[in-house]
């Protein structure tokens, strides 16, 4: 698909984005209202506060009520910072359209909804959607810290948890965006010259696919790991602003968590494993599709497509959790949802790892883009 043709539906998708959760955000008013905890226990309603905060321009909203700067800022009896705050905001509404315009540009340019297209594209740009999310927040987080009036304090810490703030609204958000803008994108697609699917030799795509799997899973099976994950949260020691990484590494590098099965029964933690199983079978099987599919196997279409493929598979993971879950039960049927969205940003840096080794792995097995066929000069006589 020509850019002339993808821009409509990414402009449309990234505004789409970054109005409902624009609306998210200001809905978070609601639930102070005196009748929201009759609709909701307060437990729900604190819950769906969570969610709603990375995303209120209202500071009274993303304060907790005892000012603590673990769940918000300190804005609370004081409004020195409501400029920085606000400014905070706005570098993270705009920061969501621009990330997700760019990624939704480049996805339905290499996966066009044609040709039996329509369902990848349809999962990329919902896998999308809370990496974009993850990438605004990031950027719109330097902001946000300095606006709690205490920057300077433990600010890796801060930032990890900033980072790790876009909430399972994102995810839902991005489903509603994705399914839109697919339909856009099949209306501008009419009358465009097919793009047929490439043919990529399955031993190939088979081993391009393992090698990527095995970099997503050195973050699920060996960082992850109790011990080693203790390690990279507790190993760095000293003084200063930066003596705190741990927090800000767990957030980057950890996809999960998992130990032995001490204490446990051997069926339930193999129950409980399924779900990395689950996610690795989901990044192998995308990964052994993901060079047939694209257009044209460039280092960017492979790492972002290896990136939302990681994603596809963290949510269809966190999925299982929750069917194996019995936090509706004690909890309340909200906090089922609550680990939605989460380890994206491991995702994003283990999925650009994972296309890359992927691309890597194509070229050296010998499969390469089909080049142009030069065009014979025209005969005069």
């Amino acid at each position: 698909m020509t850019y002339r043709r993808a821009v409509i539906p990414a402009l449309v998708g990234g505004l789409l984005i970054t109005l409902l959760l624009w609306w998210a955000g200001a809905s978070a008013q609601a639930l102070q209202l005196r009748g929201s905890t009759s609709v909701f226990d307060v437990d729900s309603v604190n819950e769906v506060r969570r969610w709603l905060m990375p995303w209120s321009y209202d500071s009274s909203v993303a304060v907790p009520s005892d000012g603590s700067a673990e769940a918000g800022t300190d804005l609370g009896a004081s409004t020195r910072y409501a400029d920085l705050y606000g400014t905070a905001m706005q570098i993270r509404f705009v920061a969501l359209f621009a990330f997700s315009l760019a990624g939704a540009l480049l996805l339905l340019r290499r996966i066009p909804p044609a040709q039996g297209r329509t369902p990848a594209t349809l999962l990329a740009l919902w896998a999308w959607a809370p990496v974009a999310a993850t990438l605004a927040v990031t950027v719109s987080a330097p902001w946000l810290i300095a606006s709690r009036g205490r920057g300077s304090y433990r600010v890796l810490p801060q930032l990890a948890g900033v980072i790790g703030s876009i909430g399972p609204v994102a995810v839902f958000a991005g489903l509603v965006t994705a399914l839109v803008t697919v339909l856009v994108a099949r209306v501008t697609a009419k009358g465009a010259d097919p793009l047929p699917r490439r043919d990529v030799t399955p031993r190939a795509a088979r081993l391009s696919a393992s090698v990527g799997t095995a970099v997503v899973a050195l973050s699920l099976v060996v960082l992850s790991y109790q011990s080693v994950a203790a390690w990279i949260q507790t190993s760095f020691s000293g003084a200063g602003l930066l003596s705190e990484p741990g927090d800000l590494l767990r957030q980057w590098l950890l996809l999960g968590a998992w130990a032995g099965p001490e204490g446990t029964a051997l069926g339930q933690w193999l129950l409980y494993r399924a779900a990395d199983v689950l996610l690795l079978a989901v990044v192998w099987w995308s990964l052994r599709l993901l060079p047939g599919l694209l257009t044209r196997t460039t280092a960017p279409a492979m790492a972002v497509g290896a990136v939302c493929a990681t994603v596809l598979g963290l949510l269809a993971s966190q999925i299982l959790h929750m069917a194996n879950d019995d936090t509706a039960s004690v909890w309340g049927p909200v906090h089922v949802f609550s680990p939605l969205g989460t380890s994206v940003p491991a995702a994003l840096t283990f999925g650009v790892m994972a296309g890359l080794a992927a691309l890597a792995t194509l070229r050296l097995a010998g499969d390469h883009d089909p080049q142009p066929s030069p065009v014979a000069p025209a005969q005069t006589h």
